[in-house]
């Protein structure tokens, strides 16, 4: 680990051994937290001695040895850990997996509770295919709730913040469930689209515990949330072959499968698979951070690609973007995996490493997204104008603003360090201190919304 010079602060000190530990495949970044509180008793116990703060931090690293050594020990106390397989000397892996063990229990229990809420509002009549306005609506309460507890349990939070997570899904499904919503309107389906965005940040609360009102913490949480995509989409495509497979077994005795893959294993599978997928990124953390950022820089050439052709046909056809109701969905779900990529390739990269082609190629990325979205804008506010404001245009525009400030000030932020005028550092704390706003949009949609625009 190179060492910073005189002029530098302990904080920058601090941040670049953080950054290097947190890139060490053997240490989970959920622990680099405690190593720092470690690291900084004993900055501060050679402070106190009289040493200068340079010399502090150096001793202080210098005290806490060779970071495999560092590593072994943690996965002595840590059996949870994958890396304990990997680190650990065969010797030492005759101790008890039972940390392992009940981790693994509590996250298949929570899994389980989440498929079994899923069916309870069938025991008052209802029926998934007949009432899919109130699924719809609650999606997000049947699961979300559960993987919170998951990562509640995980942290160890304190009964103050679980009250406070408690209340907000609590305030979720009221405003979820007590509006007059027509079944026809436009404001239901918004309701059950911004739920769980809104949860979202709740989840993000619990998985980061103390570490939220930092940096660091909500950028775990940004690389947890990209993960977990990746392994859900992999379970999804387990749970696929299965059903195929077992379409093909009960058919061959005349026996059809379809009304108990469609009533139990498709959605009870899908809510359970959220939280088991949570716990395959806690618990393989070390294998999907070689995946993951590969994925990313697989990806963003083809989107970056996509969206120059796209914007190039849009100058030669001259033509505007359709926005009527389904493509307007889609072109802002496009939108939406563009920053997706950009977040994760921003939570995967070293931010001590120099600009670099992918960095410049990261800025052809977000410039088409933000001229893509600033298409989608002009073609909605055409619209307005023409037709006036309804729920669907209002929640289109309100969404797009909030897309091209955040993709504007990303594109400034990127320019300015591949120029070598700005930190890396700086382009993740404004993604990081952005989150908020699409939590806070989200609620407004699903508090708002539904009055002022007649539940319709």
């Amino acid at each position: 680990m190179e060492t910073a010079g005189p002029g530098v602060s302990l904080e920058e000190q601090i941040d670049q051994w953080r950054t290097y530990l947190r890139h060490r495949q053997a240490i989970h970044s959920v622990d680099v937290a405690e190593l720092e509180d470690h690291l900084r008793e004993q900055v501060a116990v050679l402070i106190d001695a009289g040493l200068a703060t340079d010399e502090a931090f150096l001793i202080a690293v210098k005290r806490m040895g060779d970071l495999d050594a560092l590593s072994r020990e943690f996965a002595r106390e840590h059996s949870d850990r994958l890396w304990k397989q990997l680190v650990v000397s065969p010797s030492d892996r005759g101790e008890p997996q039972t940390a392992s063990r009940t981790d693994a229990i509590v996250a298949f229990g929570l899994a389980a509770s989440a498929a079994v809420a899923l069916k309870v509002p069938e025991l008052f009549g209802m029926e998934l295919d007949e009432d899919a306005g109130f699924y719809a609506r609650n999606l997000g309460l049947f699961v979300l709730p559960f993987l919170t507890g998951y990562f509640a349990w995980k942290r160890r939070l304190g009964r103050g913040t679980l009250l406070w997570l408690a209340l907000v899904f609590v305030a979720a499904a009221v405003f979820a469930n007590v509006y007059p919503f027509d079944p026809e309107g436009s404001t239901e389906a918004l309701t059950a689209l911004h739920v769980p965005i809104a949860l979202w940040l709740v989840v993000g609360v619990a998985y980061a515990a103390g570490r939220w009102t930092q940096v660091a913490g909500r950028m775990d949480f940004i690389r947890f949330s990209g993960e977990l995509f990746i392994y859900y989409v992999l379970i999804a495509l387990g749970g696929g072959v299965l059903t195929a497979f077992m379409v093909v077994l009960f058919n061959a005795i005349g026996v059809d499968p379809e009304p108990f893959i469609e009533s139990w294993l498709l959605p009870c599978g899908a809510a359970g698979a959220v939280v088991v997928a949570s716990w395959l990124v806690e618990a393989k953390q070390s294998v999907i951070e070689n995946m993951a950022p590969v994925l990313t820089r697989l990806f963003t050439p083809l989107f970056a690609a996509v969206l120059v052709t796209f914007l190039g046909a849009l100058l030669l056809t001259g033509g505007g973007v359709d926005i009527e109701r389904d493509t307007l969905i889609q072109f802002n779900l496009i939108l939406v995996v563009v920053l997706g990529l950009l977040l994760y390739s921003i939570s995967a990269r070293d931010p001590r490493s120099s600009p670099g082609p992918f960095d410049a190629l990261q800025v052809v990325l977000v410039v088409g997204a933000l001229l893509a979205d600033a298409v989608a804008l002009w073609a909605i506010a055409a619209r307005i104008s023409e037709f006036g404001f309804s729920a669907n245009r209002v929640a289109a525009l309100g969404v797009n603003v909030i897309l091209l400030v955040n993709l504007a000030w990303s594109a400034v932020l990127y320019v300015r360090f591949l120029r070598g005028r700005g930190s890396f550092a700086g382009l993740e704390k404004w993604q990081t201190d952005y989150l908020p706003v699409y939590a806070a949009w989200a609620a407004v949609v699903v508090i708002v919304f539904p009055p002022a625009f007649g539940y319709a």
